[in-house]
């Protein structure tokens, strides 16, 4: 196989779909339903006429929910924006954007208190205050919980409650079941406001990316957003594949999960905001940081999908790893041994396996008490007895799994994307925040810092009339299927050639053989493949791991989650951000 990745298969603009049966109107289109979609949908519902909220699965099964930790913020009088600036920041690897940290770090405080506003009850500390923990990278207590290891629930749980509240207000709707297919875009040409190459936009010279035009791409060529496809398992008029107008649409579709063969992610994390972006001709970023979780409950060598992690807050409070002959190896790796930032004890955790021949390591917590363990971390505790483990007893076996995605679509400081209309907050966002690797418990706080500031961006252009429903057109390139039978295999080769550990070699590989992976699957009538749910996410699937997988290629050097072997150190050439997007003939372009 060449060592060197060719341009490949051209990809397709939009997925092979039945033409939409029905149509509606908003002003405002918001998909997903975890903490950033459940915030841009509230912030919105007061400020612009008709909000519209689209969620894969019911309302209440946002990938939030899943989150244990906590919320990152500097509430303690101790700790200081500034102190969760510079933990972020190394963190990052030198590659986080420090406007972007600062804007996360000076408003976190005050949007947890809106959580709390809410409805959010945080566990509180004797003194009634939040109760504040530590975790891995984090020099002071700043992570608030809830439930004790069940953060992402509650929070879900307040959120939904408030959207709940309104649901039969006329000025918001929501939609379950549904997946967006394509994001609908105007024709190029025109002008359009906000676009690349404007201040404070997307691209432009005061932007938090520092720039991100590229010639030809993005908002700069005019296109602008008008609407959304997607199709609607259920009854009645909102049934089977429909478009909704709007000149806005915030995407807040979480993580790539599904992209890899094991992941704390849930099955619906299957990359269809990324992918739809990247389709719309929005600029990706930093996609080959991918954070694989240290601590992943390890269930056997056959273990795929979803598996359970154990979250860094049992480090924080003291869990200790040790390789299977009973030795702690992280002293020797880092000054903060166990609460190493993820990237540093991930890579740690292979090498150590790599070195026993091991397919795990030990997370000791038995010097921590039953007693502890099952208040502290119930849902966790309840977990590991369903799988035979009593963590006061025996050290747990855990492995990394991927578990976030840093990279994303390419944001400014209020969610705008490089097409004009286009925002994108939370995980599939690329807002500079995470750099090379994210600081534990900062995604939360991402999505509702970031989607706080989009809603209030939309607000204001909509006020000043700068909205304007578009006509969408067909864009080029035909259209794209693959079939869900090939999901596996395609997890399969981007965990074996763009995992924990990557070379040239293995990349290209990987990138040959993502190639070879029939993407028109529709027009070979040898082929079983439908245009439906299944054929759909494996589309976007097989998508995001094409570029994930040049773009990992592409950076040569070894960075927070992006570690390779045949160049296993940072390289200062490499400080920047690795760009991506489709050209006008569906090529993975990088720069």
């Amino acid at each position: 196989m060449s060592a060197t990745p060719g341009p490949g298969p051209r990809l397709a603009r939009s997925l092979a779909a039945p033409a939409p049966g029905w149509t509606a109107q908003a002003d405002a289109v918001v998909v997903g339903s975890g903490i950033a979609g459940l915030t841009a949908a509230l912030e919105l519902r007061t400020r612009v006429p008709r909000v519209l909220l689209v969620t894969k699965g019911r309302l209440s099964s946002g990938s939030t929910v899943w989150a244990q930790g906590g919320i990152a913020a500097a509430l303690d009088p101790s700790d200081s924006p500034a102190a969760h600036l510079a933990d972020t920041l190394a963190a990052g690897g030198g590659l986080s954007d420090p406007a972007a940290v600062q804007v996360l770090v000076t408003e976190g405080p005050e949007r947890v208190r809106e959580l709390v506003a809410r409805g959010t009850v945080f566990d509180k500390a004797a003194d009634g205050d939040i109760a504040l923990t530590r975790e891995g990278g984090h020099h002071a207590d700043r992570i608030a919980h809830a439930g004790g290891d069940a953060t992402g629930a509650e929070i879900s749980r307040a959120l939904v409650a408030q959207i709940e509240a309104v649901r039969h207000d006329p000025g918001i709707e929501v939609v379950e079941n549904a997946l967006v297919l394509d994001v609908l875009t105007t024709a190029p040409g025109g002008s359009a406001v906000g676009g690349a190459g404007s201040p404070g936009a997307a691209g432009g010279p005061g932007s938090a990316d520092g720039g991100l035009a590229v010639a030809g791409r993005g908002a700069g060529d005019g296109r602008r957003v008008c609407g959304v496809t997607l199709h609607v398992r259920g009854t009645g008029s909102r049934d089977g594949v429909g478009a909704v107008l709007a000149p806005v649409v915030i995407l807040a579709t979480g993580g790539i999960g599904q992209v890899f063969r094991s992941s704390t992610n849930p099955a619906g994390a299957t990359g269809d905001g990324i992918a739809a972006a990247l389709r719309a001709g929005a600029v990706l970023g930093d996609l080959e940081f991918v954070q694989f979780h240290p601590t992943v409950l390890w269930l056997g060598s056959g273990a795929k999908g979803q598996l359970p992690l154990i979250s860094e807050a049992v480090r924080g409070e003291g869990a200790l790893l040790l390789d299977v002959n009973g030795h702690r190896f992280m002293p020797g790796v880092h000054e903060m041994a166990e609460l190493a930032p993820r990237d540093v004890v991930a890579h740690a955790i292979v090498r150590q396996m790599a070195a026993t021949g091991a397919d795990n390591v030990l997370l000791d917590t038995r010097h921590l008490g039953r007693e502890f363990l099952r208040t502290r971390f119930p849902t966790i505790n309840a977990r590991l007895l369903e799988a035979g483990i009593d963590w006061s007893e025996e050290p747990v076996p855990v492995a990394p799994a991927q578990h976030y995605h840093s990279g994303g679509v390419v944001t400014d400081l209020d969610g705008r994307s490089s097409v004009d209309g286009l925002y994108a907050v939370g995980e599939v966002a690329c807002t500079g925040v995470h750099g090379a690797n994210r600081l534990a418990s900062n995604s939360l706080l991402e999505g509702i810092v970031f989607a706080s500031r989009a809603a209030r961006d939309v607000a204001a252009r909509f006020d000043a009339g700068e909205l304007e429903q578009g006509e969408p057109v067909a864009r080029p390139g035909g259209s794209a299927l693959v079939a869900a039978a090939a999901r596996s295999r395609i997890q399969t080769v981007t965990s074996g050639g763009a995992g924990v550990i990557r070379s040239a070699r293995s990349l290209a590989e990987a990138d040959e053989r993502l190639n070879a992976v029939r993407a028109d699957a529709h027009l070979a009538a040898e082929v079983v493949a439908e245009p439906q749910a299944a054929e759909w996410e494996t589309t976007n699937v097989h998508m995001v791991a094409r570029a994930l997988t040049r773009a990992a290629w592409v950076r040569e050097e070894t960075r927070g989650g992006h570690y390779r072997t045949d160049f296993p150190r940072p390289d200062d050439a490499w400080r920047r951000r690795v760009r991506i997007w489709l050209d006008d003939e569906g090529v993975l372009t990088t720069v």
